[in-house]
């Protein structure tokens, strides 16, 4: 019989075991190995059971069993120190309290999906795992982020396969009383909520659940409550579902939203407000128009509040490819936005414009979020240095007349949390060399640029590690598939198959991320004779494990997946070949340390990042990659492979695809497996070791999350907090009244006349010129721009490259007609084919950038003509 409802009875702890429930709550568990083994040995069977998830375990465990540990002194011993523990590390000083610079007092973090532990699924990919990573890194450094994000009562999609390979998905329902969540409480104890306005006068409520995630609260928004319609209280269901008003309404209550919670929350709890908010993708785009509403009602017109938002907010795009955003018809947002719906006191005219596409080669009638997320937010970046240059190339309409060198997009590379992606064998190796203390620093905070303590550790210690691993991950492969197969319809039966799947003495290749198109999970199958050569060789064979899921929507992605299933259930080769469904976090846990390399072979340059790769490589697995993502900007041959790339203008898609793979597999046959197998006098393949010792000491701490949020603190949250600071209602008054005269003028802004000391076409290196410039700025004056002169070298169709800028001055005052002429020194410090131009940009003290307003004044053809701008 099925129960007409489902509740979760909690266990009442023994007074000396009260601590426990705290410590399940604080997710730091997920990476504090010390509070899991403490958990472990509570019930270890009931732990494994429970997929290692404590508040699951404490709701299992037979109340004898808590009754005995109440009277266990060596068990209380053990807990009081790990709790004491956390409560050191959730209130002492970390490295954010150490730094003399003056920084933010909070930081809101908003992201549509978090992976934080396998036991709360509210992640797809890359980007909720990033995020993830974030809040650990941020955590552990001690940075005060509220993360904000949604809580979907069935995550993402659980993957299975069919017989014939086809994936399926399901939905398991996800109750927050079974989670490691807590409602978040008003004062008089009822349960804290948000609520926004949908047009006809319906309203959208949300409760807001609190995940603890070490000292980093997260903040996450349900509409599964009872005062919704049941429209309403499906918007928070599933993770990148439904069409395009239910993702308009997920991305309202994120923003919006999320916006609210985090002012609940510090009222309710006294914690800072945050002077920077962080926009971690589009999604969460509407946050901008939330605290633009707030300050509009406290007295701002629309622009200067615009101007005092953008001062404060920071946006990563996360996505290489336009398909990649999301993109609303301007009719379904005009009709959630106004009088009737919700901001009721911003006109909507004003809300559609930060969204639309008004520049060459945009859809007019399409509201971009990401495009909202740039015009909301000072500053920019995308996730590796390739992508930071794909992103500026991406967005350059929104800064007509600037090279897309100059768009104000920077990057900041990705890095992923070590203590949660670390196998603990790893962990324990360190801690024996350095201390167990060094080696969390060294994993957190990170800041030095080797580890140059992994040279110390024996040749015969790490390739015995290694094996170890892989002989773990065999285990753990074998049980999966097994599994699988049981789900896909086989009986015990058939699957005696399975003991002699994967050899902990075979180079083991993993292949594991999402399934879209331009990952190419199937690439390997390019040429199936040379792969099974490989599988099958009698002397040097690999091992391939292989999973991802495609998106529900995405049936090319399911044929890919089939593809590879039907592939890998070929009796010749299952035993060396073989595709894991339901990836995800406890998976991939295993997956990255058992591995000897790592496969990444998308299409160039469409792989923002690609964190897996650094996950592997902390764990001394060896990259094989094509350069893209963070591996073009990081590879060197001391520690692994690059795949050449065959990203030319005229190579169609097939063509590319068979010329990448026969890449592929010469790399493995003639460069990879040689080294893997060869030994040297001591009975151990040494170029490999090196190769792992090259990867911890050269890789490892450059890949680390820590490292990642320092950046983020030092180079875009300290100036965005100086900014906020800065741009004060007076402020925010000020630019956004100069903003608007200066566009309203821009017209009059021409460059007249542009001449130089030189006398002929040549010069020598060294030689200074005098750069003499006259410049009509209509009704704008010399404080309001600045002049300049971009010099460099010169290709073949006179584009200035590597350019360098040198600000002009005026020379007096205006002439008759009210010109003004500058003047500067032109150096001439590179041999070649060297060029010049002038320009005038905009200029105040509260731009983050001269591009910022998107205006620049050029010269002219005739004035070109006329000033010989070439020397040779």
């Amino acid at each position: 019989m099925k129960a007409i409802r489902r509740f979760t009875v909690r266990p009442v702890l023994p007074d000396p075991l009260r601590p426990l429930s705290d410590l399940a709550r604080n997710l730091r568990w997920s990476w504090h190995a010390e509070t899991r083994d403490l958990f472990q040995s509570v019930d270890p069977e009931r732990w494994a059971a429970s997929g290692g998830d404590p508040v699951r375990l404490l709701g299992s465990v037979r109340p004898a069993r808590l009754a005995e540990l109440a009277e266990d002194r060596r068990f209380l011993r053990r807990l009081t120190a790990v709790a004491d523990d956390l409560n050191d590390y959730v209130t002492g000083d970390r490295w954010y309290q150490t730094q003399t610079t003056e920084l933010p007092a909070a930081v809101a973090y908003f992201s549509p999906e978090f992976g934080i532990t396998a036991a709360l699924p509210q992640y797809s990919g890359g980007l909720g795992i990033l995020a993830g990573d974030h809040l650990k890194a941020a955590s552990d450094l001690g940075v005060p982020l509220v993360g904000v994000g949604l809580l979907y009562r069935h995550g993402y999609f659980r993957q299975t396969l069919s017989r014939d390979g086809w994936q399926q998905e399901h939905y398991p329902v996800l109750d927050p009383h079974e989670l490691p969540v807590a409602p978040l409480r008003e004062a008089d104890g009822t349960p804290a909520d948000v609520c926004l306005a949908l047009p006809g006068g319906k309203q959208l409520r949300a409760r807001i659940w609190l995940a603890q995630v070490g000292r980093v609260p997260l903040l996450m928004l349900d509409s599964d409550v009872e005062e919704n319609d049941l429209g309403e209280r499906g918007v928070t269901d599933r993770l990148y579902g439904g069409g395009s008003e239910h993702r308009l309404l997920q991305e309202m209550l994120l923003g919006i939203g999320g916006v609210r919670a985090v002012r609940t929350y510090c009222r309710l709890t006294g914690h800072p407000e945050p002077e920077v908010f962080h926009t971690n993708e589009g999604h969460a785009g509407f946050l901008g128009l939330e605290r633009i509403a707030e300050l509009c009602s406290e007295g701002l017109d629309f622009d200067s509040a615009l101007e005092a938002v953008r001062a404060g907010t920071v946006f990563t795009t996360h996505t290489p490819v336009p398909a990649g955003i999301d993109r609303f018809d301007r009719e379904l947002v005009a009709r959630h936005f106004g009088p009737d719906a919700e901001l009721p006191r911003i006109d909507v005219g004003r809300v559609l414009q930060l969204g639309m596409e008004t520049y060459p080669g945009g859809e007019p009638n399409l509201f971009n979020m990401a495009v909202m997320g740039l015009r909301l937010a000072q500053r920019a970046n995308g996730v590796s240095l390739l992508h930071g240059k794909v992103s500026r190339e991406m967005f350059s309409g929104l800064w007509p007349g600037f090279d897309p060198e100059e768009v104000p997009i920077t990057s900041v590379t990705n890095g992923v949390h070590a203590p949660t992606w670390v196998a603990p064998e790893v962990l324990r190796l360190g801690a024996r060399q350095i201390g167990a203390e060094r080696t969390e620093d060294a994993l957190t905070v990170g800041g030095s640029e080797r580890w140059d303590v992994v040279a110390d550790i024996p040749d015969q210690d790490i390739w015995e590690l290694r094996r170890n691993l892989r002989e773990q991950l065999v285990t753990e492969v074998r049980e999966r598939l097994r599994a699988s197969w049981r789900q896909r319809g086989a009986v015990t039966a058939e699957l005696g198959w399975i003991d002699g799947v994967l050899d902990p003495d075979v180079l083991t290749i993993g292949f594991a991320r999402r399934v879209p198109s331009y990952k190419r999970l199937t690439l390997m199958l390019r040429d199936r004779d040379r792969l099974m050569d490989l599988l099958l060789h009698p002397e040097r064979p690999i091992q391939i494990v292989v999973a991802g899921k495609a998106h529900p929507a995405d049936d090319g992605g399911k044929r890919l997946v089939q593809e590879l299933v039907r592939f890998s259930d070929d009796p010749r080769v299952r035993h060396r070949l073989v595709f894991l469904p339901d990836y995800g976090m406890a998976m991939a846990q295993k997956l990255y340390p058992g591995c000897d390399i790592w496969l990444n072979n998308p299409l160039r340059p469409l792989e923002a990042c690609g964190t897996s790769g650094m996950k592997a490589a902390l764990n001394g697995c060896l990259n094989l990659s094509v350069l893209d993502g963070w591996w073009d900007e990081w590879f060197q041959p001391d520690f692994g492979w690059a795949i050449p790339t065959a990203d030319g203008v005229g190579t169609d898609a097939d063509r590319r695809d068979d010329i990448e793979a026969a890449a592929l597999y010469d790399l493995l046959e003639q460069r990879v497996t040689p080294r893997f197998y060869e030994r040297g006098q001591e009975g151990l393949p040494d170029r490999w070791i090196e190769m792992v010792r090259q990867t911890l000491t050269l890789l490892g701490p450059k890949v680390l999350a820590g490292r990642m949020v320092r950046e983020y603190v030092e180079r875009l949250y300290a100036p965005a907090a100086h900014a906020h600071r800065t741009t004060d209602p007076d402020a925010a008054r000020e630019i956004a009244e100069w903003k608007a005269r200066l566009r309203a003028a821009w017209h009059g802004v021409t460059v007249d006349h542009v001449e130089t000391t030189a006398a002929t076409a040549t010069a020598e290196l060294g030689t200074t010129l005098g750069l003499r410039v006259r410049v009509a700025l209509g009704d704008l004056g010399p404080d309001d721009v600045e002049v300049q002169a971009v010099s460099g070298r010169v290709d073949e169709e006179d584009r200035i490259t590597d350019a360098t800028t040198v600000p002009l001055k005026p020379a007096g005052g205006p002439d008759p007609e009210g010109r003004w002429v500058y003047e500067g020194p032109l150096s001439l410090d590179r041999t070649g084919p060297y060029g010049y131009t002038v320009r005038v940009l905009p200029a105040h003290r509260l731009l983050a950038s001269s591009a910022e307003p998107g205006l620049v004044a050029l010269p002219s053809e005739e004035v070109v003509e006329a000033a010989g701008v070439l020397l040779r």
